[in-house]
């Protein structure tokens, strides 16, 4: 599926890798988890931000399948963050007409936050005016791992047959199947990877690379790098159109 936001107009969908919460931190002598605490405060900036842009879709990063590698005690407090955020946020979200949805692998996952992240779904199922999309436990290579295994299991059952298996017929396999491809996708902290996020989604989305940490993202860096998009020529592997 190719992004379908026009070469020169708003994104309607915006993918965000909020990275450097711990540099940022560590940098002002703080320990990593007040980085974190203040993310959150950058989060709720840019959502209000991609609201007031109007911009349709707005994926955000917030913990990775790889994530739980590191020590205990930040992943607790970590997921103490998605906690107070659901318990905290998304009465106003729900107020604000925001639609919240969560991608990423289920299984195994603590019961009551799990229970707090259907409830949020739930409750906010029917809003129309933004969906704010939460990667949470999410590996891309991981969702695609769960998508062929669908997949595999409607062929074995004869539900579907393998020359039926389009681009398409995967894309809505996958966590995001419904939404638009990110038509921008934007990095804090420097870095210049997807680190396993949205490898099929970002086929033909363009990449911005800031680098200020997440803790300092606001309106103006969206802004900003959402200006940058505008002036790129997506030509989907074609050429630019030949003016007279």
């Amino acid at each position: 599926m190719i992004p379908s936001g026009p070469s020169n107009g708003m994104p309607r969908h915006v993918a965000i890798i909020m990275d450097g919460n711990g540099r940022w931190a560590s940098q002002r002598g703080k320990p990593r988890s007040w980085g974190h605490r203040q993310g959150v405060e950058a989060l709720r900036r840019t959502v209000r931000a991609a609201g007031d842009l109007g911009i349709e879709v707005l994926t955000l990063y917030s913990f990775s399948s790889e994530n739980w590698s590191r020590p205990e005690a930040e992943v607790r407090f970590l997921l103490e963050l998605l906690r107070r955020f659901i318990r905290t946020d998304v009465a106003d979200l729900h107020k604000n007409n925001v639609r919240i949805m969560m991608i990423g692998g289920r299984e195994g996952l603590d019961p009551g936050i799990l229970s707090m992240m259907e409830e949020a779904e739930s409750l906010t199922r029917d809003n129309t005016a933004m969906k704010l999309v939460i990667a949470f436990n999410y590996g891309s290579r991981q969702e695609l791992t769960r998508a062929v295994q669908a997949i595999a299991r409607k062929v074995a059952e004869g539900k579907i047959q393998p020359v039926d298996i389009t681009p398409t017929v995967i894309s809505n396999h996958l966590d995001t199947g419904g939404l638009p491809d990110p038509d921008l996708l934007i990095r804090t902290g420097g870095e210049q990877r997807l680190s396993n996020y949205l490898l099929w989604q970002c086929a033909y989305t363009e990449f911005v690379f800031i680098p200020e940490y997440w803790p300092d993202f606001d309106a103006a860096l969206l802004s900003r790098s959402i200006q940058e998009y505008r002036e790129r020529d997506r030509r989907y592997g074609g050429i630019k159109a030949q003016t007279a």
